[in-house]
């Protein structure tokens, strides 16, 4: 990985990630952050791969997507109307195929997910990994979770809290991809507590609004319509979340009135998971930052309740007081150490976790542990992003490749081959030509003199496209290929067809594309070149 995470060539320390995480580490044990939010990091949580968290109801299409994806089945793998996968199942590389079961997982120090332990036995029978030589596997993990049911049966009868799963996994993967189907946009109570448990990583997740095909234009309006409205009542931010639409597995579309929707949708996507092995170390540095905030904000907390807690008696009872007016301890913290509301715990959750706590074991404030962390934050965060920024410069582009991803890269199926600039790369003759008799007759309305019309003549046609300026100087430049201020019949020609383009809804080229230089300028353009 990078050599910011502790160690450089030939084994050398150097003062990286770990050194973060060991500065981190004494005010972390000092007042139970362990105990309370999270537990302490390791060495696998900084080597291991990018990772992709799927989160959905049954039968919305979880275990097909990584199917998609990989194009290949994976050990464990079961897929059906019914809710089939009642397990987490981390889909990871491995040279042979096979199954690997919970008990073994979290033993295994290669393997980030050794404090999964603490869930115990039920959970542990339901987690698993797949591991198998796949393509896309070498550059990302992802992980599998059980459909979501709605009532309460399902929740009792886990034997494990779900939820808590749910969050441990979402600090520590780089995306979280809800998945929706078109016919089943209802949130359950339960998929609400689980979309709530990712509070405070926002930034990591997307939406899926998956089997989109199986509706038309129309009733998909209304279903995206529909999806927004729901998650803006379970998810508390104000930005707009990204939803891409579309249906992802590799059988025929129903409804192909939406096609180039769903390609465009399926590319933005595909770019933005293979953009994760590239952004994984500002990721683990950004989480490393966001545990740091919330170790000092615990501290504060804990280090209150200790203080007011009285010395002989009444003990239990200043307890519950205590406990009661955590909300009012929060906005009191807030004031005295001038730290953002977003910084605190969720109170409900808090509170629920101190009934258990012996409040006189707790610790008294200690400056210096905080100063440490402050320090830490003001001077080493900011030598170690320019390291990382200075290595992947250094690097080669690390993108996600194989299985579904390769389908998209090149050839006549890329998204936009043969369409917008792109139109008539392929072809002997000039893509414009087909439209030049039109553009000929305004171009001899203009008066051209030589065979050329001036730039003002161009300006009043170009302007009756309503294009901004901007665009249409951009347009002017690249038509002018000789650079003489005006445009023959040809150029005239090639200016229109751009304008086209524009309108069409395309972006223009940076430079002129070589199957669009006008053939009568072709062999001085290309000299120039």
């Amino acid at each position: 990985m990078f050599s910011w995470l502790g160690k450089q060539g030939g084994g050398r320390e150097r003062g990286g990630g770990a050194d973060v995480v060991q500065t981190l580490l004494p005010l972390e044990e000092h007042y139970r952050f362990h105990e309370f939010h999270s537990p302490a990091l390791e060495e696998a949580d900084f080597e291991n791969k990018p990772m992709v968290l799927l989160v959905g109801q049954y039968s919305t299409g979880k275990t097909t997507f990584i199917r998609y994806l990989l194009e290949q089945d994976f050990p464990g793998m079961r897929i059906g109307p019914e809710p089939t996968t009642d397990s987490f199942i981390a889909v990871m590389y491995g040279e042979t195929e096979g199954n690997v079961p919970g008990n073994a997982l979290v033993v295994d120090p290669k393997k980030p997910f050794r404090k999964l332990g603490r869930f115990g036995n039920a959970f542990l029978n339901r987690f698993m990994c797949s591991q198998l030589p796949n393509e896309v596997l070498k550059s990302i993990s992802i992980i599998d979770s059980p459909g979501i049911l709605s009532g309460e049966k399902q929740r009792i009868s886990r034997g494990y809290d779900f939820c808590q799963v749910l969050q441990w996994f979402a600090e520590r993967v780089d995306r979280i991809i809800l998945l929706f189907d078109a016919h089943k946009l209802d949130i359950s109570d339960e998929f609400s507590e689980a979309i709530k448990s990712f509070r405070g990583q926002d930034d990591k997740i997307r939406v899926v609004l998956n089997k989109a095909d199986q509706v038309d234009t129309q009733q998909l309006m209304r279903v995206y319509g529909a999806l927004m409205w729901s998650l803006g009542k379970v998810i508390d931010t104000p930005e707009v979340l990204r939803v891409y639409i579309g249906s992802f597995w590799a059988h025929p579309l129903r409804n192909t009135d939406n096609r180039r929707l769903f390609e465009a949708e399926a590319q933005d996507l595909f770019k933005d998971i293979q953009s994760l092995p590239q952004k994984a170390a500002v990721r683990k540095l950004n989480d490393l930052i966001k545990r740091a905030r919330l170790a000092k904000v615990h501290a504060y907390i804990i280090s209150y309740l200790k203080k007011e807690m009285p010395s002989v008696f009444g003990k239990e009872n200043k307890k519950k007081e205590l406990i009661n007016k955590l909300p009012e301890i929060y906005i009191q913290l807030q004031r005295e150490y001038h730290i953002s509301a977003g910084d605190f715990p969720e109170v409900k959750k808090m509170q629920e976790q101190l009934e258990n706590c012996d409040f006189t074991k707790f610790h008294s404030l200690k400056p210096k542990l905080i100063e440490t962390v402050d320090n830490m934050l003001a001077n080493k965060i900011a030598s170690l992003m320019s390291l990382i920024r200075q290595e992947e410069s250094n690097m080669p582009t690390e993108m996600v490749h194989g299985g579904a991803f390769d389908g998209t890269m090149a050839g006549p199926f890329g998204h936009g081959y043969g369409e917008g600039a792109k139109e008539g790369a392929d072809e002997e003759e000039w893509v414009v030509a087909k439209d030049k008799p039109a553009y000929d007759e305004i171009f001899y309305t203009l008066s051209p003199i030589n065979g050329k019309i001036s730039g003002i003549s161009a300006k009043k046609e170009m302007v009756t496209s309503k294009l901004p300026n901007s665009v249409l100087g951009k347009i002017w430049k690249l038509a002018d290929c000789d650079g003489d201020g005006m445009l023959d019949d040809e150029e005239f020609a090639l200016a229109k067809h751009l304008i086209k383009i524009k309108l069409d809804g395309y972006e223009l080229p940076g430079t002129l594309p070589s199957h669009l230089v006008p053939p009568s300028h072709r062999k001085p353009f290309q000299t120039a070149e």
